[in-house]
């Protein structure tokens, strides 16, 4: 699957390096100081300006001299059936039979040659728009206002392009002003048409697009428009369109895209849409797509002393906000911006779910943007008839898994099986469901959707599940992503803490679920069965991946850790055995190294050692991702772009769960609430001496916001969206303060029993 051995790629000019060495003023949480600045055009599509909205996106560079637009649609996909993913004869016993008889090549050449070799199902790019630019001169300045998502570039000769994807319309913006010599924007398609056979390649680098074997697509030009219509496999097509007008000394334009999949998906065509948005005007248009961020980063902020970490978290709320939306499609490796370089996306640029859309979504609850995260559990939802037919012909079996990597439209695409056809793909992401309830409190959402995903889960962990020697329940077949890559050995006997983790997290969240919803046998169910199965692995270097392979080499994904974080089964508030675990398998993390981790490894291990309390590793980590692992605009590129040896892959592949689970790390440092009790600052270095933030969300529905100056809080303001019981961790320590509200203290804990829309000052007195 999505591994960094199939092939190295040595990137020779280091540029993420220099970006973040260069000297970046302090900031502030004033979000009009956040932006993205260079001196020149980008000259790489995966380093260009990004701008989108989740359904649309826009990367803006230079390419030959020209001005580009690399232009994407989320549900532009080519979505022909990947070859032998016939279950009626080849099924997940078949599979077991020849692990069993040692015949596991049967397994490879079936379901993970396809994957490698086939161009399709795929992700797939939609064309360009271009300006010669050339008679313009040499640019002066090229801005991306976080505040608006404004791009703007500044030519030296007076010239000034003011540029958007609105936030929640199919259309694109573009006005060129102060212009010396006329400029007129072309139409790229990508070269569909098949010339030759490019051979295969590498899905990390991407395959050639033409060997998907499109017609050539037809460009139709007057005098204002452009409109480019493309027919892809079957009866799926896309137009783009643009049209333009021109006044004295400027040229105003917009541009969209529309998709169909078949004859009977009717959609309003892009050209309609240009239309509908031309009379609007960009004023107009502009004044809907400011209010939209403006009322975005107006659900949380964080100021910080750190200045790469400052930064790095705004660019990173930035693109959760350009790439996550309720009505749009979930965010897949890439979002709206695929790859512009004649190529298929890195891995296809699809949906894999042993950790990429998991992480992607993680800054959506303490960023206070579930609205944003309700997109993804849509699409989970819309598409469980599918994942239930998938469970019942690849397993044979009751209540839902989904695979692990996935189409547009859910269905399974193949590749490493361990992981794209593993068998907890559907636990974890139970989790959104479970944590989307916890932070919102939403009755109805548990009834409707949390609960009925998690039931479906544990009723298939019930049914495949085997007992052992011990009468220990385990599975026939069990995996830890991405150990042992696709060999024979990527699947376990016994049982591993990965997968241990998610059923106990399964069964766990099923039983307390139940109970919310006064389903008593149902919840006494799931506690029995959670019994019955082993306990973690763990030796004196702490979690292993299975009770007989310890981690002693280093590797990108940490399967083995899921307990510690992100489920917190394994917490330090739990007691002294815990935070040994903890503290051994966190030590033997850093002894193994980080030779074979990409950027998301550091990522991940920030939220890690956030949870583990530790503030000073906790920076540590995510000041390595943003300085080593990020293109210069802020872009996970999974290698280490530094020069510094952090990791020994230096290759480029784009992917955007690293920048997300970033975000997310940052909230772990600056607020914790998985164990019911708030605790605020549990995780920042002894160096950050005045530190806040506004509105970040915890469980149980609160709204936080604190200030802390000279390393103390100074206060604390909290609304209570649902009621009940409220849990602070005291935050100022022996000194007093004042509460507008009843409470009590319980082993220096806070304790509040409020009712909805409270709202409760805690400040320090002087």
């Amino acid at each position: 699957m999505k591994s960094n051995a199939l092939i190295l790629i040595l990137f020779i000019a280091v540029t993420s390096c220099d970006f973040w060495n260069k000297e970046i003023p302090e900031t502030t949480n004033k979000l009009t100081t956040q932006s993205l600045t260079f001196n020149k055009l980008p000259k790489s599509w995966d380093e260009a300006i990004p701008l989108g909205n989740a359904t649309i996106g826009a990367l803006v560079w230079k390419k030959n001299n020209k001005l580009r637009f690399s232009l994407d649609r989320a549900d532009l996909w080519d979505l022909r059936p990947m070859e032998n993913l016939e279950f009626d004869k080849w099924n997940f016993e078949w599979v077991k039979t020849q692990w069993e008889n040692n015949t596991y090549k049967n397994v490879q050449d079936k379901f993970d040659a396809p994957y490698d070799n086939s161009p399709a199902p795929s992700k797939i790019p939609a064309a360009a728009l271009e300006f010669d630019i050339e008679a313009l001169g040499e640019v002066k300045s090229v801005e991306l206002t976080l505040k608006d998502a404004l791009c703007t570039v500044t030519w030296k000769n007076g010239t000034i392009l003011k540029t958007f994807v609105h936030a929640t319309k199919p259309i694109g913006w573009y006005e060129f002003s102060n212009l010396k010599s006329d400029i007129n924007p072309n139409i790229i398609a990508p070269d569909y048409a098949l010339k030759k056979d490019s051979g295969v390649e590498s899905p990390v680098t991407g395959q050639d697009l033409r060997r998907l074997g499109y017609p050539k697509g037809e460009v139709l030009e007057s005098d204002n428009e452009i409109t480019y219509n493309q027919n892809g496999w079957k009866d799926f097509k896309y137009q783009v369109h643009t049209e333009w007008k021109k006044t004295e000394n400027k040229i105003t334009g917009s541009w969209s895209i529309s998709s169909e999949k078949n004859k009977d998906d009717k959609q309003t065509a892009a050209k309609e849409l240009v239309s509908v948005a031309t009379k609007s005007g960009m004023a107009n248009q502009m004044n809907s797509h400011e209010s939209w961020w403006q009322n975005y980063w107006e659900k949380s902020s964080v100021t910080l002393p750190d200045s790469i970490l400052q930064r790095q978290w705004y660019l990173e709320m930035y693109k959760f906000g350009a790439a996550a939306r309720q009505g749009a499609p979930p965010i897949s490796l890439q979002s709206v911006w695929t790859a512009d370089n004649g190529k298929l996306p890195p891995w296809k640029g699809d949906y894999h779910h042993d950790l990429n859309t998991q992480l992607s979504y993680w800054p959506a609850y303490a960023g206070n943007h579930l609205d944003l995260e309700q997109g993804f559990l849509d699409w989970l939802n819309a598409y469980k008839p599918v994942f239930k037919k998938y469970t019942k012909e690849f397993y044979d079996a009751d209540g839902m898994n989904m695979p692990g990597v996935t189409t547009l439209t859910g269905e399974p695409m193949g590749g490493w099986i361990q992981y794209s056809f593993g068998p907890t793909v559907s636990a974890w992401i139970g989790q959104h469901y479970y944590l989307h309830w916890r932070y919102s409190l939403d009755k109805i959402f548990l009834e409707e959707q949390a609960y009925p995903w998690i039931k479906d889960v544990a009723v298939f962990l019930d049914e495949i599940s085997v007992h052992d020697e011990h009468k220990k329940r385990r599975l026939p077949l069990s995996s830890s992503p991405e150990i042992n890559d696709n060999s024979r050995e990527a699947w376990f006997h016994e049982i591993t803490n990965y997968d241990l983790a998610l059923i106990r997290f399964t069964f766990s969240k099923a039983s307390e679920l139940a109970l919310v919803l006064g389903k008593n046998e149902e919840a006494d169910k799931w506690k029995t069965i959670l019994s019955e199965w082993p306990e973690y692995a763990v030796d004196d270097t702490g979690l292993m991946f299975s009770n007989k392979l310890p981690y002693k080499e280093s590797h990108r994904h940490f399967s083995h850790l899921m307990a510690i974080h992100p489920l917190g089964l394994i917490d330090v508030s739990n007691g002294a055995q815990d935070q040994e675990i903890i503290s051994k398998t966190i030590e033997n993390l850093d002894k193994v190294g980080s030779g074979s981790w990409v950027g998301y490894s550091f990522s991940w291990l920030g939220n890690l050692k956030a949870r583990a309390l530790d503030g000073e590793g906790a920076a540590k980590a995510l000041t390595d991702f943003a300085t080593s692992f990020c293109s210069t605009n802020s872009f996970h590129v999974n290698g280490d772009q530094s020069g510094t040896g952090k990791s020994n892959f230096t290759y480029r592949p784009f992917t955007l769960e690293g920048n997300f689970a970033f975000a997310s790390g940052i909230h772990e440092m600056l607020i914790q609430s998985h164990t019911g009790i708030i605790n605020l600052f549990p995780a920042i270095p002894n160096s950050w001496e005045t530190v806040s933030f506004e509105n970040l969300r915890t469980e149980g529905a609160f709204l936080i916001s604190v200030k802390m100056e000279n390393s103390k809080v100074k206060e604390v303001r909290i609304i209570s969206e649902k009621g009940g019981m409220l849990r602070l961790k005291n935050p100022f320590g022996k000194d007093k303060f004042t509460l507008n509200a009843k409470f009590i203290i319980q082993d220096n804990v806070i304790v509040i029993s409020t009712i909805d829309g409270q709202k409760i000052d805690l400040i320090l007195e002087h």
